[in-house]
């Protein structure tokens, strides 16, 4: 590192020597300089510790205000409450239903003499007409009794709201006029009754006065507002100038017409003194401490840094020759400066024999267009590329980012690949001073990738043969009816022929040929179409009438049929359209599914045997036809196949896999005709379902396409 510092020292020009008297004098306010930065920067600190010490404690004080000025208004919520609940239960308790007028009047009166917040008492029956009322004592007369009536607005709203919720409920504030003192805000209270109802007029001044500490009204100005912020009555302290608002809002929940509850507190602006002088200690003696351990520390700095250099440049060693990735460095020049344990190991040279060779050529950028004269990793045959490309990388093009792949030579002439990155190597100073290469060595992920390649060759051959083997059991499976049907055909006319000849046996005879000619033509259709489905070629599709469907494989059907002793049912609807599919393809599912069927009825103990055949147009609810629109824009109808049976049905667990491949529940089954079937159908665009029949057995169904 001292080397490489005093290089770069040597390299950059020298500035004119001062002299003596000039330098020293640089050199001692440079040092003055330092000296009162760092005292300037230790008083910016403790001012802007100071500043924000100040700020926290009066930010804390505040805190402090506002937090009892909430808690004292929840208790006065609190309080206010249970004072209007006890007045409600006081009113109560005068009974007006089991008492005569002048009873009940005694008692309303030594009820206002209590409570200083009531204007009026009022015994009303139920259409809210006065019976009797009784004013305070404390003020004159503000509610004429002429305006007292059945028909009083506020009073009718409270004991309607009281009616509803079966309890005490208030109604909203109004504002009395009076001659003397300009009027005041007044809440009415109705409380039904046996036989009536009681009704309370509040001064909702009074209620702040008598019903609301003293102490809050003392320090703060309390107030009744509405729910939007419309101060109706306030008493307490007016604000003080020079002081601060503090506000606490809390509702209080009457019935029938909800207050807010506002405290105004005035307070001075908080008390600093205390907290700054505590924390002006606090921050000198912080500084103070700050300055002797900066002093320690600066002696210590050196030795610490120094240490630390060794310590960085051990560490780097050490995950430099622990890496697996080669390392190289070069200069502008191209000569090598530093290789990695790993690079010496990837091309089998030590690190002296490559920088040796470096030094005694001069470069390994500057061998010829043949490598004789190159860098002893480089391959004879690409030492031109390796040459060009340092020539651009000397010229100042930049490298990929994502690297580039070459090959090497190890130092028993073996070739193999790599893969490379480089970037600039960049100094302290921000100058390029060379370049930085890593390499990778891919031999190995090229093997793995050779062998991949070669198991993905053998998997397609594989699933060629799975294919030709699946082809081969499908016309296995498939041929199985139309060669059945041809021996029993054969069968049929031997004995015919064997037996009385006649006109009528010419007739059988010359019908059971033509079957069979049929059933062998038929063969033909399924290898064609099974040649076909496997070579994913496009097959003919055309228009077939549902009824030609069927009648196509109910003579196999009904052999089957007569030997298992099942009684076939067929419903189409009338005027069918034709549907447009592969007939062979589709004759074969229908053949398929109701052989099946017949199968699942062929159990002990199955009493009735019926295969129902059904063919009908889809409809949705409601009647109307149902229709899909394809990709191109077309409306496309669909036909309904349906084959029922009332045999055992099928298990939960057979549901699940019923249509995988190779998978069936007899022991003379290959599993492929379920699957098979619905991939012909899908092909089709349509759909194969199966679902439980009523009140036995299995129902398939599929859909085709109208034509």
């Amino acid at each position: 590192m001292r080397e490489a510092h005093a290089t770069a020292n040597a390299a950059q020009p020298r500035s004119p020597r001062l002299p003596r008297g000039i330098a020293l004098a640089w050199g001692r306010l440079r040092s003055l300089w330092q000296r009162w930065f760092l005292w300037l920067l230790l008083a910016v600190l403790v001012l802007v510790l100071l500043s924000t010490v100040v700020w926290l404690a009066g930010r804390h004080e505040v805190e402090q205000v506002q937090a009892a000025l909430d808690r004292d208004t929840a208790d006065a919520v609190v309080d206010l409450r249970a004072s209007l609940q006890r007045n409600v239960q006081s009113l109560r308790a005068t009974q007006p239903g089991t008492v005569d007028s002048p009873q009940w009047i005694s008692a309303a009166d030594a009820l206002l003499r209590e409570h200083r917040e009531w204007l009026r008492i009022e015994w009303r029956d139920e259409a809210l007409r006065p019976i009797a009322a009784v004013d305070t004592p404390y003020r004159p007369r503000l509610l004429p009794e002429q305006s007292r009536g059945a028909g009083q607005s506020d009073v009718a709203t409270a004991c309607a709201a009281a009616r509803e919720l079966g309890g005490p409920a208030y109604s909203s504030s109004h504002y009395l006029p009076a001659v003397e003192a300009g009027g005041m805000e007044v809440m009415e209270l109705c409380v039904p009754v046996e036989g009536g109802y009681l009704v309370a007029s509040h001064s909702l001044r009074d209620v702040l006065l008598e019903l609301v500490g003293p102490t809050l009204k003392r320090r703060q100005e309390v107030a009744f507002t509405e729910i939007d912020g419309t101060r109706l009555v306030a008493v307490g302290t007016s604000r003080r100038t020079g002081t601060r608002i503090f506000t606490s809002q809390q509702q209080v929940d009457l019935p029938g017409n909800p207050l807010m509850l506002r405290v105004d507190g005035w307070r001075a602006a908080p008390d600093l003194f205390p907290n700054v002088l505590t924390a002006l200690v606090t921050a000198v003696s912080i500084a103070l401490i700050s300055v002797l351990v900066l002093l320690a520390l600066d002696t210590r700095r050196r030795l610490r840094v120094e240490r630390d250099l060794a310590d960085s440049l051990a560490f780097r060693k050490a995950m430099e020759d622990s890496v697996v990735t080669g390392l190289r460095a070069r200069d502008l020049q191209g000569r090598l400066t530093y290789v990695n344990p790993a690079f010496c190991d990837m091309v089998g040279f030590t690190a002296d024999e490559l920088m040796a060779v470096g030094d005694s050529r001069g470069s390994d950028a500057r061998g010829d267009a043949s490598g004789e004269s190159g860098a002893p990793y480089w391959p004879t045959e690409l030492a031109h590329e390796y040459q060009r490309r340092q020539t651009l990388r000397l010229a100042g093009g930049v490298p990929p980012r994502e690297g580039f792949e070459s090959v090497f030579m190890r130092k028993d002439g073996t070739r193999f690949p790599v893969l490379i990155f480089e970037a600039p190597l960049i100094n302290a100073q921000r100058v390029q001073t060379g370049w930085m290469s890593a390499f990778i060595d891919i031999s190995e992920q090229r093997r793995i990738e050779e062998l991949s390649r070669a198991t993905q060759e053998r998997l397609q051959a594989s699933a060629r043969l799975a294919t030709v083997g699946e082809m081969a059991s499908h016309l296995s499976h498939e041929l199985t009816q139309p060669l059945a049907a041809i021996a029993s055909y054969a069968s049929g006319s031997l004995n015919l022929l064997e037996q009385a000849g006649g006109a009528g046996a010419d007739r059988d005879v010359a019908m059971a040929v033509r079957r069979i000619a049929e059933q062998a033509e038929r063969a033909g259709h399924v290898i064609r179409s099974v040649h076909d489905f496997v070579r994913r070629r496009d097959r003919t599709r055309e228009p077939v009438a549902p009824q030609a469907l069927i009648d196509a494989v109910l003579p196999l059907v009904q052999l089957q049929a007569r030997k298992l002793g099942v009684r076939i049912e067929l419903a189409l609807e009338e005027q069918l359209p034709a549907v447009m599919c592969d007939r062979t393809l589709v004759e074969q599912v229908l053949l398929n599914l109701a052989r099946n069927a017949m199968q699942a009825m062929d159990a002990p103990g199955t009493r009735e045997r019926v295969l129902r055949l059904r063919v009908a147009r889809v409809v949705r609810v409601g009647g109307a036809e149902s229709a899909t629109i394809d990709e191109a824009g077309d409306v496309r109808r669909w036909l309904e196949f349906a084959v029922a049976d009332i045999g055992i049905g099928v298990s939960d667990d057979v549901a699940s896999q019923l249509f995988t491949p190779f998978f069936t529940t007899r022991a003379d089954g290959m599993g492929l005709g379920l699957s098979l079937c619905r991939t012909v159908v899908e092909q089709h665009g349509g759909a194969l379902v199966f679902e439980a029949n009523r009140p036995r057995g299995t129902v398939f169904r599929f859909t085709l396409p109208v034509a």
